[in-house]
C-alpha cells in the first residue's frame, strides 16, 4: 500500500492509501466514483482514458490512465472530463461537441474532449496561422481511436471552437 495525494479538477484528493498495482483509471472510477474517464483498450492505445496533466510551468498534456499506476500521479494536478463544465455551464468545446454531434456511443468522447482542451490552451499561448489549422487539429487528435468512426465530427467541433474566436487561437 502507498499513500497518495493529488489535485483533481481543482480539488485536493487524499491522502488516500491505495494498492501499488491500482491503475489511475481504476482509482478514478472505483475509489473516487468518477466514471467519466473510460476504460477502452487497456493498452494505452485508444486514449479513451486520457486525462489532462497540468504542469507547474502552466503547460498541460494528456496521459492515458488505463495502464498508468495511480501512485505515479502522486502530487500531480489533473483534470478529468468531469472538470470541464463550470456551474452547470458547458465550455465552448463541449457545446461544439454537442452541436456537431461529435460522439455516437460516447465512449471515446472524454479522451477527445481532454485532448481538444489541451490544444485550445496551447493555441491561446501560441496561436497558429489559419493555413495550419487542419494539420494542427489532425496532429492533436491523432492517436485517439473512435469505435464508431466519428473522427470527422470531433475534428469539426474542435475547428469550430477555434474559428469562432480567431483572435484568440489564430495568428
Amino acid at each position: 500500500m502507498t499513500t497518495i495525494s493529488l489535485t483533481i479538477n481543482g480539488r485536493p484528493q487524499g491522502p488516500v492509501a491505495i494498492r501499488d498495482d491500482l491503475t489511475m483509471n481504476d482509482f478514478l472510477r472505483e475509489v473516487l466514483g468518477m466514471t467519466g474517464t473510460k476504460f477502452g483498450c487497456g493498452a494505452a492505445q485508444c486514449l479513451s482514458c486520457a486525462v489532462i496533466i497540468d504542469e507547474a510551468d502552466g503547460t498541460s498534456a494528456t496521459m492515458p490512465t488505463c495502464i498508468a499506476p495511480a501512485v505515479s500521479f502522486d502530487g500531480k494536478a489533473i483534470r478529468t472530463v468531469e472538470g470541464h463544465a463550470r456551474d452547470g455551464r458547458l465550455t465552448p468545446l463541449q457545446a461544439r461537441f454537442i452541436e456537431h454531434f461529435a460522439f455516437q456511443c460516447g465512449y471515446c468522447t472524454p479522451g477527445f474532449l481532454n485532448e481538444g482542451q489541451v490544444l485550445l490552451e496551447r493555441l491561446e499561448k501560441a496561436p497558429i496561422a489559419r493555413a495550419d489549422l487542419e494539420r494542427v487539429v489532425a496532429e492533436a487528435l491523432d492517436g485517439h481511436l473512435c469505435r464508431c468512426s466519428g473522427y470527422v465530427k470531433y475534428h469539426e467541433a474542435v475547428r469550430a471552437v477555434i474559428l469562432a474566436d480567431p483572435a484568440r487561437y489564430l495568428a
